[in-house]
């Protein structure tokens, strides 16, 4: 993790952290979580490993009226399963050998905040049934004590594991999944929302050239096509690691990113001039990104948009109608 020095912010998490969008699904997303967030209702959260479900699970928490209390986060799946239930739930001096100290856990340090369980699907069964009753009777009791503990928590939960499939293989509990399965968000992987690739790109390129001091703020258009045409196997935390791999290979001067500081498996697999290849998008689904992110890049300069784009500005005129683009 990287701390700057000045302020001692994080500056992955702070980038992780900005919500940049701009398709209509994440749309559709955001204003689910305004609604939610007036709530203490049970989230589940699903996708794919790096489409963002921790910054959103900090959204709604952040939106909430529990935002000055507490946001814990429990991975489940980097917790040893002879550690998970003392993590989660404390546990008395002596409850156990080795236990020289009275420890608090998770869902008693999130006290009167929110709780945000990760991998959900990677609890062990016996934990699932645990997990089960504090989220029923919000109460939890200390490994090694009788004591009952009053809980009040709001609890967001997230896998990039499909439940219901876990559910039929045994995996999962049923009486588990349908309490956690209040509110489920499905986070659409990034090559199924194109339109935020170079929002989301150019948002990571102008933190981290100001973190490392760089000059960089534009992306160049053969670049930005490569970007939009890659897949993102590993979603918004590949592009985010690609765009700080680039900022700091570029020369200290530049202000244009370009293709040459891509990685070869980002550039090498989708490269210009190839429109289409690979990437399962459609030929006027390509225009009308390029046509919206070469206005973007030229400050919404017709004129200027037409000759990068290389037409008249009558056909950009009639391409801008043709998408429903303003003009």
């Amino acid at each position: 993790m990287k701390k700057d020095d000045k302020s001692g912010i994080n500056i992955e998490d702070s980038i992780m952290e900005k919500i940049i969008y701009s398709s209509e699904k994440m749309k559709y997303i955001m204003s689910i979580i305004d609604d939610i967030s007036k709530t203490d209702a049970t989230v589940l959260l699903t996708g794919e490993t790096g489409v963002g479900k921790e910054v959103l699970a900090k959204l709604i928490h952040k939106k909430s009226h529990r935002r000055d209390k507490r946001f814990v986060v429990i991975n489940c799946a980097a917790i040893p399963e002879n550690l998970i239930e003392s993590e989660l739930f404390g546990h008395e001096r002596g409850a156990f050998t080795g236990a020289s100290y009275k420890k608090i856990g998770k869902f008693e340090q999130a006290q009167g905040g929110t709780v945000f369980l990760d991998e959900i699907g990677e609890l062990p069964l016996n934990m699932q049934v645990k997990f089960l009753r504090v989220l029923q009777e919000r109460q939890l009791e200390r490994i090694g004590s009788n004591h009952i503990i009053d809980l009040d928590v709001r609890v967001i939960v997230a896998t990039n594991k499909n439940l219901f499939e876990e559910l039929q293989k045994g995996n999962f509990r049923e009486d588990l999944y349908y309490r956690i399965n209040v509110i489920n968000i499905e986070i659409p992987p990034l090559r199924e929302r194109k339109e935020d690739i170079i929002p989301l790109a150019t948002s990571f390129l102008k933190e981290f050239s100001q973190y490392y001091n760089k000059k960089l703020s534009k992306i160049d258009l053969e670049t930005m096509q490569i970007l939009i045409n890659y897949p993102w196997r590993g979603n918004v935390r590949e592009l985010k690691n690609v765009m700080e791999r680039s900022v700091v290979l570029a020369k200290k001067d530049e202000e244009i990113l370009t293709k040459e500081y891509l990685p070869a498996e980002v550039k090498g697999e989708y490269d210009f001039p190839q429109l289409r290849g690979k990437t399962g998008i459609t030929l006027k689904e390509y225009e009308k990104i390029l046509i919206v992110y070469t206005l973007n890049h030229v400050g919404g300069n017709k004129s200027k948009a037409a000759d990068i784009l290389g037409i008249e500005r009558k056909t950009l005129y009639n391409k801008l109608k043709e998408y429903g683009l303003h003009t």
